[in-house]
């Protein structure tokens, strides 16, 4: 693919007797903004190494605009990376900080001074070149590192959990800015989080990982509305998943009842993984519902509140604005659009009941929320 900027084919890691990467496969396209998320251990780190060059694969090959840089030494590598820990140095100011990487590669003093200052201007921090780092915040001290690392014009920036250290008004006002600077810019960007709503909010390309393999590739709105299996169902928001079977096309069976749905392609009476979001449920009143069930707990969040509901020994989670108390039996109705239908996978089973989410509160300690 012409437009392909970087490609890991076949890729396979391991340490010791543990896999990291399990015949990993993954193309990330120019001026995309990656983001590979995952939860700890799942190999997204990892896939940032073997770009980089700090790291080499047990197998497998990476290609750089279609040549071979699986051994290749990282200071050859057109990639620059911003780390979880910024790695300023602290006995510099700002614009040095910024320019390193100009002067090791002896540019001129009017390119560098040029460059910096053009650098400084798009992260925000014109005013702040004279300022030593240890008098930065840590948002000031993570657009510092992001302009060190852009100001050789890298083609890809690899960024490791850079907001990890930041509040979380601070990480959101960060977030806004490090999007903005990537399209400003038109560089490749590959970001590695845990934190599904950084993922969702800022990417172009979300990669879900998990045990050293890729469970699913896709948009935001995909990869949220579209989920592959049981695992980037839970990991990509909040999600209830229920046994199910197939009745027919656009028809499914669940909690003993039948839903319309908008899934087809299915075997007929194939046992399913069908995932409802919580914000997608409504409350009607129990004698008219499809299906009811107890309330068990409930949780203030602000914009609304989280109940869950016992429904035949199965814990849904529902999002709403209506007031509940535990104890309250509730109905509930879904509409066709808002079940997805997923084929049975390795996670079934293993996730998508809130039965140990419910059962950390007392009923008295819910009250006094």
């Amino acid at each position: 693919m012409d437009d392909c900027i970087i490609s890991l084919r076949d890729i396979n890691v391991k340490f010791g007797d543990e896999v990291i990467l399990d015949n990993l496969n993954l193309n990330i396209l120019k001026g995309q903004f990656v983001t590979l998320l995952g939860p700890s251990g799942c190999g997204k780190t990892t896939i940032l190494r073997l770009i980089s060059g700090f790291l080499h694969p047990n197998s497998g090959s990476i290609f750089f605009e279609n040549k071979n840089i699986t051994h290749l030494s990282p200071h050859k590598r057109e990639v620059n990376t911003v780390f979880q820990r910024y790695a300023l140095f602290p006995h510099m100011n700002v614009f040095d900080n910024v320019a390193f990487g100009l002067v090791v590669s002896k540019k001129s003093e009017k390119e560098i001074k040029d460059r910096v200052n053009y650098m400084l201007k798009l992260v925000g921090l014109s005013n702040f070149s004279d300022r030593h780092i240890d008098s930065l915040s840590g948002g000031q001290q993570q657009r510092v590192a992001v302009a060190r690392a852009l100001a050789n014009h890298p083609k890809v920036l690899l960024l490791d959990e850079p907001f990890a250290a930041l509040d979380l008004r601070l990480k959101k006002d960060m977030q806004v800015e490090l999007k903005k600077i990537q399209m400003q810019t038109g560089i490749t960007f590959v970001f590695v989080t845990h934190d599904q709503e950084e993922a969702l909010s800022m990417s172009d390309i979300v990669v879900v990982l998990d045990k050293g393999k890729i469970q699913q590739i896709g948009t935001p709105k995909d990869i949220y509305n579209e989920p592959s299996n049981a695992f980037v169902a839970d990991f990509i928001g909040e999600s209830n998943i229920i046994d199910g079977i197939m009745l027919n096309d656009y028809l499914v069976k669940m909690e003993g009842k039948k839903f319309k749905c908008l899934d087809k392609g299915f075997l007929k009476g194939e046992h399913v993984d069908v995932v409802i979001r919580p914000e997608d449920i409504k409350l009607v009143p129990p004698d008219s519902a499809h299906i009811s069930g107890v309330v068990t707990s409930v949780t203030f969040k602000g914009v609304n509140n989280e109940i869950i509901a016992d429904i035949d020994g199965f814990k849904w989670m529902i999002q709403t604005i209506e007031n509940k108390n535990v104890g309250d039996v509730i109905g509930i109705d879904i509409y066709p659009e808002d079940i997805h239908i997923m084929k049975k996978s390795d996670y079934s089973s293993e996730v998508g009941d809130y039965s140990s989410f419910s059962d950390e509160f007392s009923s008295e300690e819910v009250n006094e929320r």
